[in-house]
């Protein structure tokens, strides 16, 4: 057993599952985290970021704080700060800009945006130890804020309630739109992992931003592929969000999320390395521990990658192992293979070469296909 798990890790927790990654920045660091893990990455971008120094609305913004000064001003994230700054330089307004900001209450989300605050030479007045946008509202509100007028740094995100407290509490709100999310220019990456999620390609959809899922579920809408999505995302596709905020759209549709205690891409990916092993079935077959993954098996602990039709019949066998599954049944499972049964047997053929123990699946004449469970098992899964 222990040579057995020794293998398994070998290739990675994720190994023989597919992670879409709808991410548009730091795409490449998440999927590098994921596939040194052992997942095969899908990576399509959901959204596009419009250049900071194309962004009339952030000029407009910055030149208003300048001319009236904010009392606070708030900054959440290291990505948007840096480059509020850097455009403001390129458009001479950096000196004036930071002239602005030694003189208000700066709040900084959290440590990152510390980091971003003090390179550009300012000092954070306060930051939340939860990184959290409610301690920072309520920060505020103990504070009072009727009469204030406080600077917000937008970053693509909705705060749901932040606004709307603060100014129900008589403050002057200014957002800052740091950057903005656009739709894709090449929407074909996007319709193909739409198409890799409805059609359960996918085990697992991670999402780092709610415009992400936001715009993913639009573009499921305009392709009459939402009700197929939100089915998918219920039940074989686990959409994964590196926060709270993120899973927002996807929660008001009725999807349940999953998120890391820390909001960061490391442990993201190390909660999948938990869910996913987790959700995969083991079987006791013919002497062996078959663990069945999204596009590959795990047979004692060696990854035996197995293409897409038979993993499509390994799946219909596995879901009441050890009972006869007819040949119609089978065929139904494989996708567009028509009506000629012949399709069954040759897709079993290359299912048992893959998975390198013929003696697995057992053929039973005249009546279909079984999983050759191992006797010790057959009560268990008697019923199921």
């Amino acid at each position: 057993m222990y040579e057995e798990q020794q293998a398994a890790e070998s290739h990675g927790p994720l190994a023989g599952f597919t992670v879409g990654v709808t991410a548009a920045r730091r795409a490449d660091e998440l999927g590098a985290l994921l596939q040194r893990r052992g997942a095969a990455v899908l990576h399509a971008p959901a959204l596009r970021i419009v250049p900071l120094s194309d962004d009339s609305e952030l000029l407009a913004a910055t030149k208003d704080l300048i001319d009236q000064a904010p009392d606070v001003v708030v900054a959440t994230t290291a990505i948007g700060f840096r480059g509020w700054v850097e455009a403001a330089e390129g458009w001479g307004l950096g000196d004036a800009l930071l002239d602005r900001l030694r003189e208000v209450e700066l709040l900084a989300r959290g440590p990152k945006v510390k980091g971003s605050i003090r390179a550009a030479g300012l000092t954070e007045d306060w930051s939340p130890s939860s990184e959290s946008m409610a301690e920072v509202l309520d920060r505020l509100l103990e504070e009072g804020v009727e009469g204030r007028r406080i600077a917000i740094q937008l970053h693509g995100e909705p705060l749901p309630g932040f606004v709307e407290a603060l100014r129900a509490g008589g403050a002057e709100v200014v957002g800052v739109p740091v950057y903005r999310w656009m739709p894709p220019e090449d929407i074909g990456p996007v319709d193909r992992l739409l198409d890799a999620a409805v059609s359960r390609g996918l085990d697992a959809l991670t999402f780092t931003s709610a415009p992400a899922a936001a715009s993913l579920l639009s573009r499921a809408e305009d392709r009459s592929l939402l009700p197929e999505l939100l089915a998918a995302l219920n039940h074989d596709v686990l959409p994964a969000c590196v926060g709270p905020v993120t899973a927002v759209p996807l929660q008001a549709r009725g999807v349940e999320t999953v998120s890391p205690e820390r909001f960061r891409l490391g442990p993201l990916v190390q909660l999948l390395c938990q869910e996913l092993p987790g959700r995969a079935r083991a079987l006791p077959i013919a002497g062996h521990r078959v663990e069945i993954r999204g596009h590959a098996v795990l047979v004692d602990g060696g990854l035996r990658p197995v293409p897409p039709a038979g993993m499509s019949l390994l799946r219909a066998l596995s879901r009441r192992p050890g009972w006869v599954v007819s040949r119609a049944e089978l065929l139904r499972a494989l996708p567009g293979a028509g009506r000629d049964e012949h399709a069954v047997e040759t897709a079993m053929a290359r299912l048992r070469t893959a998975l390198g123990a013929p003696k697995l699946i057992q053929t039973v004449v005249k009546r279909g296909y079984r999983l050759a469970l191992d006797p010790a098992a057959d009560a268990k899964y008697s019923d199921v």
